[in-house]
């Protein structure tokens, strides 16, 4: 990768500096360090870049969200893919750093706010702990990676009890694990306190694994899933027929 231009590093005092690389035609975004925050294809820049922010997708099991929250914006990737494809919902992003608001602006497409799109510089366990969100998310995406990316900067039982909290009565939460080996247990162990069910998607690069924790656990129709895949493939040209597939394979590696 090349080295970064000073008039892409956004470097407001007080959070670290959102910096970007290009490689291959892809962009990529950086909290100040070498890991990748998010990505975007400069060619199809409204498409969704990495395997495991499509497979954050939560389609096979909601058809028509109103409302749909972000915490933790990093490239806008998802936040624009809702806020495009799902033209009925709205969308609120809770993102603490402004150099990440600034940046997703500049150069990652990210629209401006309207009625539809709220984005917000604000702590993600504010945006969840607030009673005015209670039971008005129907689709909560979150990816909360601070510059080091070791694990999710908000995993307790504190705080995934506030993100059911803020789901409606059939809302899914989609989450990214990635970081050091122990944070994984930690964080299903945390989530299963609460949900309802929580199954995970297989390890796709670089050891993201990408976890659905559900209000109400939904009964699994594999056939059904497989037509609902198809659809997905077809109108919005993600690969959700290997999300079935791995949900199948999670669910007999269970029942082993």
């Amino acid at each position: 990768m090349s080295d970064t231009p000073a008039s892409t590093r956004f470097n407001a005092p007080g959070h670290p500096p959102a910096t970007i690389t290009e490689f291959k035609g892809v962009r990529f975004l950086h909290l100040g360090t070498s890991w990748v925050q998010g990505a975007m294809r400069l060619a199809k820049p409204d498409n969704i870049e990495l395997e495991y922010v499509q497979m954050m997708m939560w389609m096979l099991f909601l058809d028509h969200p109103k409302h749909i929250v972000q915490l933790g914006l990093g490239s806008a990737a998802l936040t624009k893919f809702s806020y495009q494809r799902f033209p009925a919902a709205r969308v609120t992003v809770a993102e603490l750093n402004p150099n990440v608001i600034d940046v997703c602006h500049a150069h990652f497409g990210l629209p401006p706010n309207d009625a539809r799109l709220d984005v917000r510089q604000m702590d993600a366990m504010d945006f969840v702990l607030d009673p005015a969100n209670h039971g008005t998310v129907d689709v909560l995406q979150v990816d909360l990676y601070d510059e080091e990316a070791r694990g999710p900067v908000l995993d307790s039982p504190e705080f995934y009890q506030a993100c059911m909290d803020c789901l409606s009565g059939d809302g899914i939460m989609t989450t990214n694990v990635f970081g050091d080996f122990s944070n994984y247990d930690k964080n299903l162990q945390n989530m299963e306190l609460v949900f309802d069910a929580v199954v995970w998607l297989p390890e796709v690069h670089d050891a993201n694994i990408v976890v659905l924790a559900f209000k109400r656990a939904p009964s699994i129709d594999f056939s059904v899933l497989y037509e609902r895949a198809g659809t997905i493939k077809k109108s919005m040209n993600l690969p959700a027929k290997n999300w079935v597939a791995g949900l199948k394979g999670w669910m007999q590696d269970q029942q082993q």
